[in-house]
């Protein structure tokens, strides 16, 4: 009898707390999953389970065996995953987040990049400003903009996204260029709301650091809409690089405050703690990371 169809009986029994529970979960008969359990007690030479005629409960040496058990069937699955992969390529499903301005405009492209090397992979992409919680939702992977708190969660920084003052040519030949960062109270702001801190606005020059408090008809909570109220010339905006390219290259954006640099925010992939990565979800984190950087959007 092989040991680990005793381990998985063994395991969905303590998780779901009854053998037909367990039998509904691995597909089998419920006779069948007790036999496994009774069999993996005689090969242990101890009890696991306390049994009524209501429900069974772990003893002191199953509540050990399930505290590890687990742990060691994900590893050996994910071991097999990767014998199978590293010989017929990649294949199943690979969940991922992202913001919803940098998805669009970089993540969804490096995906596309990424699934051409293999084409028996599937690819769920879900773009959402917030931040998701990976063990809920099932996502494999998150690609980040900024700082996490999460302390169940890994991170492997890809690289820091610069942060721009930009205004359209119509606005400032309106308006006039503010002088120094403190004249950007006296113009109209565009306001990202997914920033931290939306209304300070924080710039560095050499090795000094100024933060001002600004104001604006237009509060937005996202980067794309709030580069489109820029190019419109309804005010200036405070902006990730990766979100203005395109229109700073075809001068309908054009920088303010030259002398001074926005603030730097990470960019990372980050990933549940505690988990071994199956080799498709490393192989793209690898990817991205060198894609990232040569594909000038920091």
């Amino acid at each position: 009898m092989d040991i680990l169809d005793e381990l998985r009986s063994f395991v969905a029994t303590a998780q779901t707390g009854s053998f037909t529970a367990a039998a509904d979960q691995l597909g089998v008969s419920n006779r069948l999953t007790s036999k496994y359990v009774a069999e993996l007690e005689r090969r242990l030479g101890v009890r696991l389970f306390q049994r009524t005629t209501r429900k069974v409960g772990l003893t002191p040496a199953g509540e050990d065996l399930l505290a590890r058990a687990p742990a060691l069937l994900d590893e050996f699955d994910e071991l097999l995953t990767d014998v199978s992969e590293g010989s017929r390529g990649f294949s199943g499903v690979i969940r991922i987040s992202a913001p919803m301005t940098f998805g669009e405009i970089y993540v969804a492209g490096m995906l596309g990049r990424f699934a051409e090397e293999y084409p028996a992979l599937t690819v769920d992409l879900r773009l959402s400003d917030r931040f998701v919680d990976l063990a809920t939702e099932g996502i494999d992977v998150a690609f980040r903009v900024g700082t996490t708190d999460m302390l169940s969660v890994k991170t492997r920084k890809l690289g820091e996204m610069q942060t721009m003052l930009v205004a359209s040519p119509d606005y400032l030949a309106r308006c006039g260029s503010p002088a120094a960062p403190e004249n950007l109270a006296e113009h109209a702001c565009i306001v990202d709301t997914n920033r931290r801190n939306p209304r300070r606005w924080v710039l560095r020059k050499d090795d000094a650091e100024v933060a001002i408090s600004v104001e604006g008809r237009f509060l937005v909570n996202s980067a794309r809409a709030a580069c489109e109220l820029a190019t419109a010339g309804k005010g200036i905006v405070f902006l990730p690089r990766f979100a203005i390219r395109d229109d700073l290259a075809g001068g309908r954006l054009v920088s303010v405050l030259e002398s001074y640099h926005g603030e730097t925010s990470p960019i990372s992939a980050v990933y549940l703690e505690g988990r071994r990565l199956p080799r498709r979800i490393r192989t793209l984190i690898d990817f991205a990371s060198v894609n990232i950087r040569s594909a000038d959007i920091l």
